[in-house]
């Protein structure tokens, strides 16, 4: 399996318009219509491909700072992982995201950390988070759309 991060112009939005999440899922991730629909000034769309196909994407919020109080103004907020249910369960997930921090230290010069909140109720994505490499504050940030979220960080660079 060759997993690779690539960044997405929403031009090429058909690369990943097959791409779905299962039903359950969405109130976590979204889906790909509701990235796309993202503001451009703020917020970059990345593309997962296993070998030369698109099998999810991420959103790489640029004024994260602004909206959640422990970040800092050189940071990146990490939003809406989507990563196709077919392809789910294989390790893809873990994958990409350990390959954030390379992937995002030249695209994204002088960003110190990546953050993100994961849902408590969706234990797969925080093991795998785990697991890629981002750590914990022990913080909980009671604003997500769906319950309380862990705050998890990457440091970059």
């Amino acid at each position: 399996m060759t997993v690779s991060l690539h960044p997405l112009d929403r031009r090429d939005a058909g690369r990943v318009a097959h791409i779905a999440v299962r039903a359950d899922q969405e109130r976590f991730a979204g889906t790909v219509g509701a990235a796309l629909a993202e503001p451009e000034a703020t917020v970059d769309l990345h593309e997962i491909r296993e070998g030369e196909e698109a099998v999810g994407l991420f959103k790489i919020d640029r004024a994260y700072h602004l909206r959640h109080d422990f970040a800092q103004a050189d940071d990146l907020g990490l939003r809406g992982v989507i990563l196709d249910r077919n392809r789910q369960g294989r390790g893809i997930g873990t994958t990409a995201m350990a390959a954030l921090q390379g992937y995002l230290s030249p695209i994204y010069p002088g960003k110190a950390r990546v953050w993100l909140t994961v849902n408590m109720a969706n234990p797969a994505a925080i093991a795998a988070y785990r697991k890629a490499g981002f750590n914990e504050t022990g913080d909980i940030w009671p604003h997500g759309n769906a319950g309380p979220q862990l705050i998890m960080f990457m440091p970059l660079g």
